[in-house]
C-alpha cells in the first residue's frame, strides 16, 4: 500500500512546488482543493496546508477545520496555512502594513525535529502580506527572522503534530526548505520514502492489469514522451491487447514518422502507422487562421483515428498520456468543477467513442514521467525530446500550409535541431524549433538575386512551459546554423532569431 500525503490547495502559485518537493523525497502525494472531502484511508500519513493569494481576514477566505484534521493526522501549515491555523486556534493575524517578500534568515529559538540538521541563519523565502502578531495559547515559537517573530511554530501537548511555517520551504530560494519538508515527512509523519520509479512501475502495471482485465485498449500515439511512456506501461500490463495508432498528419518533423515507428517496434509496442498526409494537406488548403488550422487538424485526426479504431473488434478502453499538471489545471480551487481540458482528451475522443479512459500517468509530473520511462528502458533520445505541439509544423508555418512549405520547414528545422545536438545545446533548452514566415525578401547568392522565404529560429528555457525566457545561444552557433540553413535549404535566404520571452509572447508563434 503506497503511503500518501495530501496537500490542501488554497490557490497558491507554489502548490505544485510543494508536491514536487514531497515527491523528490520519494513520498507520494496528491493535491486536492481545500473544500474536497478527505478520505482518511490507512495509507494517508499527513496533511500539508498550502499558501493562498487570500488574507485569512478576507470575508471570502477559504477555510478548513484544522483542529479536526490535526486530531487525526500530523499537519503542516505553510504561509496562509500557518496564518489560518494561528487564527483558528485564537491567535492574532493582521496585515503588517508592509509586504514580506524575498529572502530572510531563519534564527532558531529552539531545537525541534522539524528543524533537524538546519543550520543557524538558514536562508528562507517570504511571500505574504499578513503576519501572525500573537501566537495562540498552547503554541510555542521555534524560529524567527529579523522581521517575523513567529517564522516557525508548533502546537504543544497533542498526540498528532501541528507545525506552521510563515515562509515557503518548497521554493528554490529557501536553501534548506526541502530538508525541513523531509523532516516533516519522515521524522513526523513516519513516511518510508519508498515511492520510486521502480515502485511506481510495479504498482501501476498491477493496477492496470486489474482495471483492464481481458479487454482491449486503443491509443493514439504521437511520438511524445507522455503517450510513449503511458503506452509502454499499458503494454507491460496487457501485451498486444494494446492497439496503438500513429498518424502521419503531414506536419511532423523530418523523417519523424518512420523514426518513431521504428522506435515503437524496437521497444515492442503493437503500433500501426497511418499515412494520412494527403488528406490533411487537402483539408488545410486555403486556411490561414491559426485556430482554423488547429480545428481542421483536430477534427481530421479524430476521423482517421475512429476509422482505424473501428477495424479493431471489441475495444472497450481508450489509453491516454494525461499527466498531473493537466489534471491540476482543470480542477477549480474555488468551485467543485472537475473537468479535464478538452485538448488533453485527444480532441474529445472519449466523448465521441464512449470509451472508458486508461490514464496511467495522471498523477505524475513531466520529470517523473521521464524517470519512469528510463526505468522502463525507453531510449533516451525519445525520453529527452523537446515538447512538440499537437498541430505540429502547421502552427510553425504562418499562413497557408502547402506540401512545399512543409518540406522547406522540415529541412530547416532538421538542420537547427541537429546543430543543437551536435553542439551539446539541445538538453540546455526546454524547447526549440524553426518557424517559416509568410515573408519573402531579396538576397544574393553568387551572381544571382534571390527572392525567397525567411525562417525564424526559436529556443526557450523553462521549467514547466508556463513562463519561458529566450535561450541565450552563442552568436557563433547561430551564425553557423544560419549559414547551414541558407546554403542547404533551397527556398530560404534569410534567418532571424526570436528573442521574445513568455509572457508577453508565447513559445509557439500561432
Amino acid at each position: 500500500m503506497t503511503e500518501k500525503i495530501l496537500i490542501l490547495d488554497f490557490g497558491s502559485q507554489y502548490t505544485q512546488l510543494i508536491a514536487r518537493a514531497v515527491r523528490e523525497a520519494n513520498v507520494y502525494c496528491e493535491i486536492i482543493p481545500f473544500h474536497q472531502p478527505i478520505n482518511f484511508e490507512p495509507s494517508l500519513k499527513g496533511i500539508i496546508l498550502s499558501g493562498s493569494p487570500f488574507s485569512v481576514n478576507d470575508a471570502n477566505a477559504p477555510l478548513v477545520d484544522i483542529e479536526a484534521l490535526h486530531q487525526r493526522l500530523p499537519v503542516l501549515g505553510i504561509c496562509y496555512g500557518a496564518q489560518l491555523t494561528a487564527k483558528q486556534f485564537g491567535g492574532r493575524v493582521a496585515n503588517s502594513n508592509k509586504r514580506e517578500y524575498g529572502r530572510a534568515l531563519l534564527h532558531k529559538q529552539k531545537e525541534d525535529v522539524i528543524l533537524k540538521d538546519v543550520i543557524e541563519l538558514s536562508q528562507v523565502w517570504m511571500s505574504h502580506a499578513d503576519t501572525v502578531l500573537d501566537l495562540p495559547q498552547g503554541f510555542e515559537v521555534l524560529a524567527n527572522t529579523e522581521d517575523i517573530p513567529y517564522a516557525a511554530f508548533r502546537k504543544n501537548g497533542t498526540e498528532q503534530a501541528l507545525y506552521c511555517l510563515q515562509f515557503h520551504p518548497e521554493v528554490y530560494h529557501s536553501i534548506e526548505g526541502k530538508k525541513i519538508l523531509r523532516n516533516f515527512l519522515v521524522e513526523i509523519c513516519g513516511c518510508h520514502q519508498d515511492w520510486t520509479p521502480a515502485h511506481f512501475v510495479s504498482d501501476t502495471v498491477d493496477r492496470l492489469s486489474k482495471q483492464i482485465g481481458d479487454r482491449k485498449v486503443i491509443m493514439a500515439l504521437s511520438g511524445g514522451v507522455d503517450s510513449t511512456v503511458a503506452a509502454t506501461l499499458i503494454h507491460k500490463a496487457i501485451g498486444d491487447r494494446l492497439y496503438g495508432i500513429f498518424v502521419d498528419n503531414g506536419v511532423l518533423r523530418k523523417n519523424e514518422f518512420q523514426q518513431v515507428l521504428d522506435t515503437y517496434h524496437q521497444i515492442g509496442l503493437n503500433v500501426k502507422g497511418i499515412d494520412a498526409k494527403k488528406l490533411f494537406y487537402d483539408e488545410l488548403k486555403g486556411k490561414t487562421d491559426p485556430e482554423a488550422k488547429r480545428k481542421t487538424i483536430g477534427k481530421l485526426f479524430i476521423d482517421v483515428f475512429q476509422e482505424e479504431a473501428a477495424k479493431v473488434e471489441g475495444v472497450g478502453l481508450l489509453g491516454q498520456g494525461t499527466i498531473y499538471p493537466d489534471v491540476i489545471e482543470s480542477v477549480s480551487v474555488h468551485g467543485p468543477s472537475v473537468t479535464i481540458k478538452s485538448h488533453h482528451n485527444v480532441g474529445g475522443l472519449p466523448e465521441k467513442m464512449h470509451l472508458e479512459l486508461v490514464e496511467p500517468l495522471r498523477f505524475l509530473f513531466k520529470d517523473e514521467v521521464r524517470r519512469v520511462g528510463a526505468e522502463l528502458g525507453i531510449p533516451d533520445d525519445l525520453l529527452q525530446r523537446h515538447p512538440f505541439p499537437g498541430p505540429g509544423l502547421a502552427i510553425r508555418i504562418l499562413g497557408e500550409i502547402t506540401e512545399d512549405k512543409v518540406r522547406l520547414l522540415q529541412d530547416a528545422d532538421h538542420v537547427y535541431t541537429k546543430a543543437l545536438k551536435d553542439h551539446h545545446l539541445y538538453s540546455t533548452v526546454w524547447q526549440a524549433g524553426a518557424i517559416l514566415l509568410p515573408v519573402k525578401s531579396v538576397g544574393v547568392m553568387g551572381d544571382e538575386r534571390t527572392y525567397e522565404f525567411t525562417v525564424a529560429l526559436r529556443a526557450v528555457t523553462s521549467v514547466d512551459g508556463m513562463t519561458a525566457d529566450w535561450a541565450h545561444l552563442p552568436y557563433t552557433f547561430l551564425a553557423d546554423v544560419s549559414n547551414e540553413i541558407i546554403n542547404n535549404v533551397k527556398g530560404i535566404n534569410r534567418v532571424v532569431y526570436d528573442i521574445s520571452s513568455k509572457p508577453p509572447a508565447t513559445i509557439e508563434w500561432e
